[in-house]
């Protein structure tokens, strides 16, 4: 993985940028390489969940936590 790590929680979920994480997302869908620091955080979270939807990714212990707090969060509201 390039300069970013995963995200570790929802807090910090809440703070990225939705327009980027989305065309992050379209990238990882489309197989496009990993963002560098041309790129946010936001964007990279995108591009690494699209890169997950399909495969090209494993679905990794942060990507399973991250999704189980959000769950949580989702069922408490």
């Amino acid at each position: 993985m390039g300069e970013y790590q995963p995200l570790s929680s929802v807090r910090e979920l809440d703070a990225l940028d939705g327009a980027d994480c989305l065309a992050g997302y379209l990238a990882g869908l489309h197989g496009e390489p990993e963002p560098g620091s041309d790129k946010s955080k936001s964007y990279w979270h995108g591009w690494r969940n699209g890169m997950m939807d399909t495969g090209r990714l494993p679905h990794d212990e942060a990507a399973r936590n991250l999704a189980a707090e959000v769950v949580r969060r989702h069922r408490a509201h």
